[in-house]
C-alpha cells in the first residue's frame, strides 16, 4: 500500500461480519477494508489470523497465551469466506480527510511488518476488533465522539450472552472458566470488543477535529453480503441444566435409598470426589491464566482440586462408618460456592448440583455423626 499515491482515491471502511456457528465465530468479526481505485487495489486487514495446527493451542488459548497475527488478503478472497455462511458482512465506508487516510495507511503498513504483526490475543481487551478500532481512531486528527449512552450494567458475561443464547454448551463453557471479574460493570471501550457494538458505535459516533468542527466517522453504509441466515442452535438435544438436574436427581434418590436401607454407598461418594476434583484441576489451572477474568472463580468451592488429594482418606474413613474432616470442609465450601452466587453468575446448573452434593454431605455427616 501507498499513501502518497493520489490520497483522495483511497477508502477506508470498517467491515462487520456477523455471528457464525463456529463457537470461535459465534460473537462476530471485524476488519478493515483498504481500497484505492486509482492502483486498482482492494484489500481486507484482518487482525484475526491464527492457527489451530500450532502445538497445544487450546491449551494456549486458555491461559491467554495465544498468539494472534495482522493479515492482508485480498478484499474478494476474505469476503469468499463469509458469502456461503449468510452471517452478513456490513461495511462502514469512513469519512476521513486525506491526511488522515494517509497516516492510517502508512500505520498499517508498519503495523505489517514482520516485526510487528503479531500480539498477544486477550478475549475482551486486545481482539481483532479493538485492533482495528485503535488502528482508526488513534490515527485521526481530533478526537472521535460516540452518540447515545451505555448500559454499565451489562457484564462481559451479560454481552457474550447475548450471543450464545441458542448454544448453551458453549455459555456453559464460557461460565464455567469466566470469573467474578466477568461480572462488573463495563464502559462504552469495554463494549467495543464485540463486532457489532463498534459498529453500532460507529455508525452514531462523529469526529471532533483539532480546530474544533465536526462530521460524522461514518459517510455511508452498505452491505456487501447480506445476512440471510441466523447462527442455529446447539445439535446435542440435551441442555446443561437437564443434564446437571439428571446428575442431582440421581446424587439425590441414590441418598434417599441410602438412608432408608442404612446403606453405604461410599463408591458414589468416592466418583463424585473425583469428577468434581478433575474439574477443579482446570479451574485451579485458570489461577496462572493471562486472561485477567477467569483468576478469581468461585466455582472452584464446589469443583474443588483438593478432592482428588482427599480422595484416599475420606473414602477410607466413610468405609468405616467415620466421617473425615476434609468431608465437613467441602461442605462448607459449598455453603460458601451457594452465597457466592451473589457475586458471580454460575454456569448453568451448577447451583442445582451444588444442592444435591450438599444434600448428600449433610446426610453423611449426621448419619455417621448419629451412630457415633
Amino acid at each position: 500500500m501507498n499513501a502518497t499515491y493520489e490520497p483522495d482515491s483511497i477508502e477506508i471502511s470498517l467491515l462487520t461480519c456477523g455471528p457464525r456457528p463456529n463457537v470461535y465465530s459465534l460473537y462476530g468479526h471485524t476488519a478493515i477494508r483498504y481500497r484505492n481505485v486509482t492502483r486498482g487495489e482492494d484489500l481486507a486487514i484482518n487482525y484475526g489470523m491464527f492457527s489451530f495446527g500450532k502445538p497445544f493451542f487450546v491449551l494456549r488459548f486458555v491461559f491467554g497465551l495465544t498468539d494472534y497475527e495482522m493479515g492482508i488478503e485480498y478484499f474478494d478472497d476474505f469476503i469468499s469466506h463469509y458469502a456461503p455462511t449468510g452471517c452478513g458482512v456490513r461495511q462502514q465506508k469512513l469519512n476521513l480527510t486525506a491526511h488522515e487516510k494517509a497516516v492510517i495507511t502508512a500505520a498499517i503498513d508498519e503495523n505489517y511488518r514482520p516485526e510487528n504483526r503479531v500480539y498477544r490475543y486477550n478475549y475482551f481487551f486486545e481482539n481483532c476488533t479493538t485492533r482495528a478500532r485503535d488502528m482508526i481512531v488513534n490515527h485521526i486528527d481530533g478526537n472521535v465522539e460516540y452518540k447515545g449512552q451505555v448500559d454499565p450494567s451489562l457484564s462481559f458475561r451479560k454481552l457474550i450472552h447475548q450471543y450464545n443464547t441458542t448454544h448453551r454448551w458453549a455459555r456453559f463453557g464460557n461460565d464455567l472458566l469466566l470469573g467474578v471479574q466477568a461480572d462488573s460493570e463495563t464502559n462504552r471501550g469495554d463494549q467495543q470488543f464485540l463486532p457489532e457494538n463498534l459498529c453500532h458505535d460507529f455508525a452514531n459516533a462523529e469526529i471532533v477535529a483539532n480546530d474544533g468542527s465536526r462530521r460524522k466517522l461514518v459517510s455511508s453504509e452498505s452491505w456487501v453480503v447480506e445476512r440471510t441466515r441466523g447462527v442455529g442452535a446447539d445439535s446435542f438435544p440435551l441442555s446443561p441444566m437437564v443434564c446437571m438436574s439428571l446428575i442431582a436427581l440421581v446424587v439425590v434418590a441414590l441418598t434417599c435409598v441410602e438412608r432408608v436401607k442404612k446403606a453405604n454407598y461410599w463408591a458414589l461418594d468416592a466418583l463424585l470426589m473425583v469428577l468434581t476434583g478433575i474439574c477443579g484441576l482446570i479451574l485451579l489451572a485458570m489461577v496462572f491464566s493471562q486472561h485477567p477474568t477467569v483468576r478469581l472463580n468461585l466455582q472452584i468451592l464446589l469443583l474443588n482440586p483438593i478432592n482428588l488429594v482427599a480422595l484416599v482418606p475420606v473414602v477410607r474413613a466413610l468405609r468405616k462408618g467415620r466421617v473425615h474432616k476434609w468431608l465437613k470442609l467441602w461442605t462448607a465450601c459449598i455453603i460458601l460456592f451457594v452465597i457466592g452466587g451473589l457475586l458471580q453468575t454460575y454456569a448453568e446448573g451448577m447451583l442445582v448440583l451444588a444442592l444435591s452434593l450438599l444434600i448428600r454431605n449433610i446426610s453423611k455427616i449426621f448419619t455417621f455423626n448419629k451412630t457415633r
